[in-house]
């Protein structure tokens, strides 16, 4: 069995066009995250899918794989099934899926999901979710997942789930999970996604995870005590940059 990265990077981000190549600290965000990615151990082989020359260029320039995808693509995950056949991956192959929006990839969370998916047998999948308090749980940027007893998915939202009737959380506390973009997967896994249609319940939250979910597969989650900012919003660019200045 054996494991490799694709980072999917598409230009046309809503919220922050261009993303993958705003500048932090005077390198693309995309090159950030490929680096960090290129230090998890026991990796066959990293590409970035992307659907932009100049993305491609920049990577490569970088002395990085990168592999042009399809503009047409419904969800990163759509995008990362037609690099993996590109580079000629097979179906006893396993994907790691690292968000091109994550500069300080953290490599114990992806080393804790990938641990979850070479344990549990019983997922074709799994992905990580960290504690967060209820006001980061109202930030819809930020989604939420909800579990069954044995670390399986019941439902990811950008609404705070589950909801507190009683109010019985206490505001202060980390009493909900937030779901990080990472995800392992089968090729086996990738090759059914990309042949279901896109469900209502993935349409209605714009979450594409929920595809797996309604099709009847389960999802195993890793949880991890804390989590770096993912690039959402112009804040969280202007924070990360902070960050990274501070690192100098």
């Amino acid at each position: 069995m054996d494991f490799f990265i694709i980072i999917p990077a598409r230009y046309g981000s809503k919220r922050l066009p261009g993303k993958p190549l705003l500048d932090i600290c005077g390198k693309p965000m995309i090159l950030r995250v490929v680096e960090r990615a290129s230090l998890i151990p026991d990796i066959k082989g990293l590409f970035v899918a992307t659907d932009d020359e100049k993305i491609k260029e920049v990577v490569e320039d970088a002395g990085f794989n990168a592999i042009m995808t399809s503009r047409e693509h419904p969800s990163g995950t759509d995008r990362i099934f037609e690099a993996a056949q590109k580079v000629g991956l097979s179906k006893e192959d396993v994907v790691i899926n690292c968000q091109g929006d994550q500069p300080l990839l953290d490599i114990l969370s992806v080393q804790k999901m990938v641990s979850l998916f070479k344990r549990e047998k019983d997922f074709l999948m799994t992905t990580v979710a960290t504690p967060i308090n209820f006001i980061e749980a109202q930030d819809p940027n930020r989604v939420k997942v909800v579990l069954d007893k044995d670390s399986r998915a019941l439902y990811f939202s950008r609404s705070p789930i589950p909801y507190d009737r009683d109010r019985v959380f206490d505001p202060k506390e980390r009493c909900y999970l937030r779901h990080l973009g990472l995800y392992c997967y089968t090729m086996e896994l990738l090759e059914r996604f990309v042949s279901w249609p896109v469900g209502s319940l993935e349409q209605t939250e714009r979450l594409e995870q929920l595809r797996v979910l309604e099709n009847g597969y389960k999802i195993g989650v890793a949880i991890i005590k804390n989590a770096p900012i993912d690039v959402d919003t112009i804040e969280d660019l202007e924070a990360i940059r902070s960050i990274f200045k501070n690192m100098k």
